[in-house]
């Protein structure tokens, strides 16, 4: 199973380059499949190179249903474990 998630280009470097924020954490990528991306753009990452550009309002929809998985998770394993939700 493959998996790429949406992230944010926050600062460009030299070469392709690039660090984008992945739900707060920032890393390092290659924009040398999307050169065309800029600062404030979305793009789709898959281990460590950003394959295709994505448009804003689908890429918060997208980290919108990641934030109520995460939550939901926490939940059930605060029912399982006895302790509250964080």
């Amino acid at each position: 199973m493959c998996l790429a998630l949406p992230a944010q280009v926050v600062e460009k470097r030299d070469g392709d380059e690039a660090i984008v924020n992945l739900g707060g954490v920032r890393k390092a990528v290659s924009l040398a499949l999307v050169p065309e991306a800029d600062i404030g753009d979305y793009v789709i990452v898959h281990v460590g190179h950003a394959i295709g550009l994505l448009d804003r309002d689908e890429a918060e929809k997208t980290l919108a249903l990641f934030a109520e998985l995460d939550a939901a998770q926490a939940a059930e394993a605060a029912l399982i474990t006895g302790g509250a939700a964080t």
